[in-house]
């Protein structure tokens, strides 16, 4: 069948070229260009950890190894030649001699190119240099690379071919290869701390025929068998404070949620999230469950308590800083939304200070307004900001001593906000009182408010006990701790414009 997606051969480069013409040579041979298993018994790093004791010029004659990887570095002389294969661990050279390998074997290995994947059996050597090497024995061609690989110097220096192209970026950016392979190292300790709290891991739909628990504007799916719209999920908190109403008391999920907005340096359409609720609990219970959580993951995973991230030197051995939404505002701005009465006088101080105003915006609208304007971007060292207003915050439960606020906090680090917590609302009467309150704010102009959701409103009929909440973002977690500046850093394939 003709391939219709084949590049024309007029297309290729000289190099692609000469790799093609090479195919022919490897099925003269008797040779599948295109291999086929090996079997693999050491990595590289193994390797070079087991053998670091080698003298100089020593060979161990009685090691016998066998690895595959990539070839990256290529230096082909006479009858002896080095070379450097890459596989999941790391790098390690090679050293083919011909009268080791015998001459058939050195004239397949002189066919390799850059990029090529091949398999080398052989013993351990330190170089005169001091450079742990494997001597080989046999070298197998497995792949025939017949695109080449960017300039080592270069590599792939637009960033947006990097996220594209993230095969070729992990071949040839160390940093890239880190951060792949930190960030499900950080997903599992945060399953084993979450686990050792006792907390239960669930797995909750991702088709969701209502909109909630977040404000935010959703992906659209229908189902053709029911003929039905869905939401693809923009949060879990619902489905997961319905399994307390079920008694399962300490859940939590990671998992995938989708927000059809903006793209930017610390926002993707589709990233990861991880929600977990504790009955019984409070919002102080989910603060000290955060700061254990940063410095679980900093000591075990990573291996240090500060960090270079966004430009700037973070701390998290010492305590994080407690403060409320109105005391940073006031800190900025001299105002005390506190003892401003209703919506009318806020939003005449928002047109005195310059603060932007949409026609569903309350009280607590406003407040946030100037948090966002006057003290996100001022949050460097970690700060739970506590105390939002109620208006923005449907599913927190009132502050007792002022209903006009909630007990609810979100951490800010490095002007970023990292999780939002709250004392969760159970009141089933107020949480629908809330839940119509959206409606009207979707129908002043509100694209991001929730429905109804009336099988909650149920569920919390029959009980769901006092519980604490909070819900992080494990890309930003992941960007924090592997000091990345960008998203798409630490998601491998993020969603990018069509070419």
């Amino acid at each position: 069948m003709e391939n219709k997606n084949a590049r024309p051969v007029d297309d290729l480069n000289d190099q692609e070229q000469r790799r093609r013409e090479k195919l022919a040579l490897y099925k003269e041979k008797g040779i599948d260009p295109f291999g086929h298993k090996f079997p693999v018994t050491d990595n590289s790093e193994g390797l070079k950890s087991k053998y670091s004791d080698l003298a100089t010029e020593e060979v161990r004659e009685d090691s016998h190894v066998a690895i595959a990887g990539r070839i990256v570095l290529l230096r082909k002389m006479g009858k002896a030649s080095f070379f450097t294969l890459q596989d999941r661990e790391g790098r390690i050279q090679c050293y083919i001699r011909q009268d080791i390998v015998g001459e058939e074997n050195y004239a397949l290995f002189k066919l390799a190119d850059l990029g090529d994947i091949c398999g080398v059996e052989g013993v351990m050597m330190k170089t005169k240099t001091g450079e742990i090497t494997i001597r080989v024995s046999h070298y197998t061609h497995l792949v025939k690379a017949l695109r080449p690989l960017p300039d080592k110097f270069h590599g792939l220096t637009d960033q947006e071919e990097r996220y594209r192209r993230r095969y070729v970026d992990l071949i040839v950016n160390e940093d890239s290869r880190r951060v792949a392979f930190l960030r499900p190292r950080i997903v599992r300790g945060i399953q084993k701390f979450m686990d050792d709290e006792g907390y239960i891991e669930v797995e909750t739909s991702m088709l969701q025929p209502i909109l909630g628990g977040a404000n935010a504007r959703p992906f659209i799916a229908h189902h053709n068998a029911l003929d039905q719209d869905f939401y693809l999920r923009i949060a879990t908190e619902l489905s997961l404070k319905r399994l307390l109403v079920g008694g399962m008391e300490r859940v939590y999920e990671i998992g995938r949620m989708f927000r059809n907005e903006g793209i930017d340096t610390t926002h993707n359409p589709e990233f990861t999230t991880m929600e977990a609720y504790l009955a019984y609990g409070d919002l102080s219970d989910m603060a000290r469950m955060t700061e254990d959580l940063f410095r679980y993951l900093a000591k075990n995973v990573i291996g240090k308590e500060t960090f270079t991230w966004l430009g700037n030197e973070i701390d998290i051995s010492k305590p994080f800083r407690h403060a409320t939404m109105c005391e940073l505002v006031e800190e900025k701005t001299g105002i005390d939304f506190k003892k401003v009465q209703g919506a009318e006088e806020a939003i005449a101080l928002a047109k005195e200070h310059g603060v932007p105003v949409e026609r569903h915006f309350g009280y607590g609208h406003v407040i946030n307004a100037f948090f966002e304007k006057f003290v996100e971007g001022t949050l460097i060292q970690p700060t739970f900001v506590y105390q939002h207003p109620v208006d923005i915050s449907p599913l927190a439960k009132k502050d007792p001593d002022d209903p006009r606020f909630t007990q609810r906090f979100e951490l800010y680090i490095s002007n970023k906000e990292m999780c939002n917590a709250f004392t969760e609302l159970n009141d089933p009467l107020d949480q629908r009182e809330r839940f119509e309150e959206q409606v009207e704010e979707k129908k002043k102009g509100n694209d991001e408010a929730c429905e109804v959701d009336n099988d909650f409103c149920e569920a919390l009929e029959y009980g769901m006990p006092p519980a604490g909440g909070i819900g992080f973002g494990i890309d930003r977690l992941v960007m924090f701790l592997t000091e990345s500046d960008s998203i798409r850093e630490v998601i491998l394939f993020p969603t990018l414009k069509r070419r």
